[in-house]
């Protein structure tokens, strides 16, 4: 077997383990072997680009190039449904289509309502051929290449008897383990949480990197087939078909001929629900025959054959044991009330947030109060009301601290603000283990050999205070016992070649409080240097774009607080990136001085980021919005619509790639 053979007969085999483990949930062999058979097949890929397939089980790992979304006209309407919260409104609905029907008997298909983005999947000769988002129900976004990650959506059907071509829609959804896994790590990185597996979603799947859409591993359900040759008359039987085709269909879909039947379904999956893998917000019912569907047909916004039953939030009475507090990394101290274990929406609450001190104010919170908590759409538990009947005689309110409870600090609480904090930045160990894990991140320093938990050893046994000392750690002094040579070896290579990471990651590896990844590299291309950026004052850093005063003061207070100068020039002694390089500070010229462009679309000869560069080198402004005050735009392929009508309504140019490598050429 020659090697072009094998990439084919790799290929297959990985579709059909993809098809056993994320569907059947049935797999035949262990990740090991899975990963030996993924690593074969992308070596020999790589040396037969010439057998390039957008569909191939490799391209399942996305990429890291960002895109822009175009949108796609629906060749079907993606029409929303009619929602209803009763059993009265069920029975309305029930009586409207028996009307509208003139009385022929019908059954009505129960399934379950997931809470998640709606997609639309178009398959052409067993093969995934494109993915649009609902949008606005006439057209949305093409996110095929995100798609192409969820490993439960099949790229080439393992099934067979399928149509020419077709259309199958469903739901993308975050599973509550990976949701719950990522909320947990945007936690640690103090990063604001996603309220519900929804939001992650969706913010997952539209996401420009398709690499981070892989790395969440959302799952999809099918939920509806539309095409020109489907195998059978009724929406149910077409289910089971795609099922067998190597869709994900659901297990609890059911065929009623009553409204009691109806009931029954919608009572046993209020509370079973909760031991799905996924979140539900209710139940969908469809006419099943497609010829009773067209009879019935369409209202202006939805179809006369379905509606949407959505089940009441969630919540439950429980006892508030007592109110714990928490530092992060910035010494915002955040109350957690700690409760009687309850059960909400498939998981056990025994913590919910309690925001600030206000809002235990507002609700008059007393320890050993019965209080109401609820998931519903929300998933983050929340407490939302007090049972003040049930409320102990000897009960005491909840008293927020005024100190650290991990320093003893008093803490303090700025103008403007609803946070208390504690102010002992260079002392605060859970502030101090936070900013050198901030520090240690994927998008600052990239120190991957350390984690979370090696940051706590190191800092209790006095190898680690601050940042700075990361650089000073030897093998020896990790290696203990000398059983850990190659890994404490790995650690003290992964800190050196930190020292590579360009200036601007520095800057937002600092920890600065307000400054994000973006603003530290707006910081870094606008001041060029850690001792311009140091020296700038508040009028000059508000020069910056997206730079207000609140962010501004923040810099300052930073770079005036004695502990963290001294932090500052050791960092600068052991070699990290205190400037721009000279590639990127170079000023190739000023032909475009004065000039605000907007960058839009796929390029071939450079990424966004590079063209950003190239701008700003030939003395020109980026900018993300388009305005009456816009120069040009930088148009690749793909250009959003809404973006190219807007330019062509205010009148400005719209300049090639090849046109703008032209202007901006060097002509010595």
């Amino acid at each position: 077997m020659d090697e072009r053979q094998r990439i084919e007969q790799l290929r297959k085999e990985l579709h059909a383990h993809n098809y056993r483990y994320y569907v059947l949930n049935a797999p035949v062999i262990g990740d090991e072997e899975f990963d030996m058979l993924m690593h074969e097949l992308q070596d020999l890929e790589a040396r037969h680009p010439e057998m390039a397939d957008a569909n191939s089980p490799t391209q399942r790992v996305g990429s890291d190039i960002s895109t822009e979304f175009r949108q796609v006209a629906h060749r079907y309407p993606m029409l929303s449904l009619a929602n209803t919260y009763s059993e009265e409104d069920i029975r309305q609905w029930y009586e409207s289509v028996s009307k509208g029907l003139a009385g022929e008997k019908f059954e009505v298909c129960c399934e379950m309502k997931y809470d998640g983005l709606s997609i639309s999947l178009t398959y052409v000769d067993g093969r995934l051929e494109q993915a649009v988002t609902r949008g606005d129900g006439v057209q949305g976004d093409d996110v095929t290449r995100n798609v192409k990650t969820i490993r439960s959506i099949p790229l080439i059907l393992p099934g067979q008897g399928y149509p020419h071509e077709f259309e199958i829609r469903g739901e993308i959804l975050m599973p509550w383990e990976s949701f719950e896994r990522l909320n947990a790590e945007r936690e640690k990185a103090e990063e604001p949480l996603f309220a519900n597996p929804r939001n992650a979603a969706s913010g997952t799947l539209k996401s420009l990197d398709s690499k981070v859409v892989a790395e969440r591993q959302l799952d999809a359900y099918l939920y509806y087939l539309l095409g020109e040759q489907l195998p059978a008359e009724g929406h149910y039987e077409n289910l089971q078909a795609a099922r067998s085709w190597g869709f994900k269909i659901s297990e609890g879909m059911k065929k009623a001929s009553t409204v009691e039947e109806i009931l029954d379904y919608i009572d046993y999956w209020d509370h079973e629900r909760k031991n799905l893998p996924v979140a539900t917000d209710g139940i969908v019912l469809k006419v099943n025959s497609l010829r009773q569907q067209r009879a019935l047909g369409f209202t202006a916004k939805s179809p006369r054959w379905a509606i949407a039953y959505k089940f009441k939030a969630e919540r439950e009475c429980t006892r508030l044991l007592e109110v714990t507090y928490q530092v992060g990394r910035t010494g915002a101290v955040t109350p957690v009330a700690n409760m009687e274990p309850v059960q909400l929406a498939g998981t056990t609450v025994r913590r919910a947030t309690l925001n600030n001190e206000d809002f235990i104010r507002n609700f008059d919170l007393h320890l050993g109060d019965y209080v109401y908590v609820e998931k519903g759409g929300e998933i983050i538990p929340k407490i939302v009301g007090v049972d003040i009947d049930r409320r102990p005689i000897i009960a005491q309110p909840v008293q927020f601290i005024r100190h650290c409870p991990e320093c003893g600090t008093r803490l303090v609480r700025y103008e403007g603000e609803a946070a208390w904090y504690c102010p002992n930045d260079t002392g605060c160990p859970p502030q101090i283990k936070g900013r050198i894990e901030h520090f240690i991140a994927r998008k600052a320093m990239n120190i991957d050999s350390l984690g979370p938990e090696t940051i706590d050893e190191y800092y209790r046994r006095g190898l680690i205070k601050n940042v700075a000392d990361l650089y000073d750690i030897e093998v020896q002094q990790i290696n203990g016992d000398g059983s850990r040579t190659k890994s404490a070896q790995r650690i003290v290579n992964g800190i050196q070649k930190s020292k590579e990471v360009p200036f601007e990651r520095v800057v937002f590896a600092l920890g600065i409080r307000f400054v994000g990844e973006t603003s530290a590299r707006l910081l870094a291309r606008h001041f060029k240097t850690m001792d311009a950026l140091m020296a700038a004052g508040l009028a000059e850093l508000q020069e910056v774009e997206g730079i207000g005063e609140v962010m501004a003061a923040s810099i300052i207070r930073y770079f005036h607080d004695e502990q963290n100068l001294r932090i500052i020039e050791r960092l600068r002694s052991y070699g990290l990136q205190f400037a721009l390089s000279a590639e990127q500070t170079m000023a190739a010229s000023d032909k475009l001085k004065g000039q605000s462009v907007v960058i839009s679309g796929v390029f071939q000869h450079h990424s966004r980021d590079e063209y950003k560069l190239i701008i700003e080198q030939n003395g020109g402004k980026n900018v993300g919005n388009i305005s009456s005050k816009t120069s040009f735009i930088l148009a690749g392929d793909n250009m959003g619509p809404s973006k190219l009508e807007k330019a062509k309504k205010l009148g400005i140019r719209i300049m090639s790639e090849a046109e703008f490598l032209e202007m901006v050429k060097d002509e010595g």
